[in-house]
């Protein structure tokens, strides 16, 4: 992959540890996808879903890949982008269940109990890097990260997943038929800045714990 426009920004190479991203949805596939246009390729894809239909408005999916799995669809399109990734791809079709994973983590899983579950388990591990956490309504989203070696980080992070996947349904903006309601710019904007977060991190920059924006008001704060 010719990375010529963004190379003496970013080496790819500067990344030591693989990446996991769990849930390979809205968030998880854009992610991804910002990813590999950064030369990043040793990638480990966590998802037991299908592509369908109405995943196509704000999912890197394209038509042909519905009826796929996501994380099948999903390296087919980083080593599009970057065929150098192909052998470093990973995939993972039954998702997160509990299974050991070191490196950077992206957690873009729907369920917040299982990020929870998450966090905990691996609170006191040495081999997890950082995890980035992004959190999408329709207009807004969330985005939350901790290196893992900043105790006090990892404590705030676990605490913003004090409550239920019953009581996030509660406050999930849905169409009058019940469908969960999502626009791609929403996505593609607190991804981006996900990823700029982990680039500071490679980079030694501080990294913004805390990102809440209104991606239709254009007001973002981050601390």
């Amino acid at each position: 992959m010719d990375l010529t426009k963004s190379y003496s920004f970013f080496k790819p190479e500067d990344v030591k540890d693989r990446i996991h991203i769990i849930g390979c949805g809205s968030v998880g596939s854009t992610i991804a996808e910002n990813l590999a246009r950064c030369g990043i390729t040793k990638m480990t894809l966590w998802d037991f879903d299908k592509v369908e239909d109405h995943n196509l408005v704000n999912q890197m999916f394209r038509q042909k890949d519905v009826g796929k799995l996501k994380v099948e669809a999903l390296r087919d399109i980083i080593t599009e982008i970057n065929p150098d990734a192909a052998h470093d791809i990973v995939i993972e079709p039954k998702g997160w269940q509990g299974k050991i994973v070191s490196g950077y983590v992206f957690l873009a899983v729907d369920s917040i109990e299982l990020r929870r579950r998450f966090v905990e388990k691996f609170f006191s591990s040495p081999y997890i890097k950082a995890v980035f956490d992004v959190r999408t309504m329709l207009e807004g989203a969330q985005h939350y990260a901790a290196v893992w070696s900043d105790e006090e980080a990892k404590q705030n992070l676990l605490n913003t997943m004090q409550f239920s996947d019953a009581e996030a349904d509660a406050e999930t903006p849905m169409s009058a038929c019940g469908v969960v309601l999502g626009v791609a710019t929403t996505v593609r904007i607190i991804s981006a800045l996900c990823v700029n977060n982990f680039i500071n991190v490679i980079k030694s920059i501080p990294v913004k714990r805390f990102a809440i924006m209104d991606c239709f008001r254009f007001t973002l704060d981050a601390f």
